[in-house]
């Protein structure tokens, strides 16, 4: 595997989102715990808004490394992303580096941080991309859903493109659960029957958050 993601950099990144998330915005964790302390593990995020990905960074109990669209990595933020452990994709197509570089953060027991829904849109776990249940039956890694909860919220912006600063945004995380049937089987009929139960969890979660949460 060619340049494998940095877990020293995520701990870095972890850092950083803890310092800015907290110094921007007032972000209300809940359920952390559900996460396992150690081991291989993929966190499933809804994503409603480009500060998503910072958010989970910044409040996750463990680092993460976030598989991010090569769009992403532009200029200065290129070096920048690639140090704090981040994962450049191509959305495009079957991109077998980054692939590579995601089981390999899972097979050294670290954190996968994916947007199931591929792109930013209503954070509702409506449409997902078979790469979720590729990772999760792959590995054999559980999956939490997580739930960002009031970052798109437009009220009382100041900077287009952020949540309203000192803004609440909930962060609930989901029990872990394994998407596989036990077989073991990669087939395409096993990920598109996983696809399925993974929608399903992370639907029920984001449904309980938001009662949780009242957002």
């Amino acid at each position: 595997m060619s340049e494998s993601a940095s877990p020293r950099g995520a701990a870095v990144g972890r850092r950083i989102g803890i310092g800015l998330m907290y110094g921007l915005w007032r972000p209300r964790v809940l359920g952390a715990w559900r996460v396992p302390a150690t081991g291989p593990v993929i966190l499933a995020v809804n994503h409603a808004h480009n500060i998503d990905g910072p958010m989970l960074m910044g409040t996750a109990p463990r680092p993460v490394h976030f598989l991010i669209k090569k769009e992403a990595f532009v200029g200065p933020l290129d070096p920048f992303l690639r140090g704090i452990g981040q994962l450049k994709v191509d959305r495009a197509g079957a991109d077998r580096t980054a692939i590579s570089k995601a089981l390999g953060v899972l097979s050294e027991g670290g954190v996968l941080g994916i947007f199931p829904e591929g792109t930013r849109g209503e954070g509702d776990f409506a449409s997902l991309r078979a790469g979720l249940a590729y990772f999760a039956v792959r590995s054999g890694a559980p999956i939490v859903p997580v739930a960002v909860l009031g970052s798109a919220d437009r009220r009382g912006r100041l900077i287009a493109g952020l949540p309203p600063l000192r803004g609440r945004v909930d962060v609930v995380f989901g029990e872990a659960f394994d998407a596989g049937d036990g077989s073991g089987r990669r087939t395409r009929k096993a990920l598109d029957e996983a696809t399925v139960r993974i929608q399903g969890q992370l639907t029920a979660h984001l449904a309980n958050a938001r009662r949780l949460t009242g957002r």
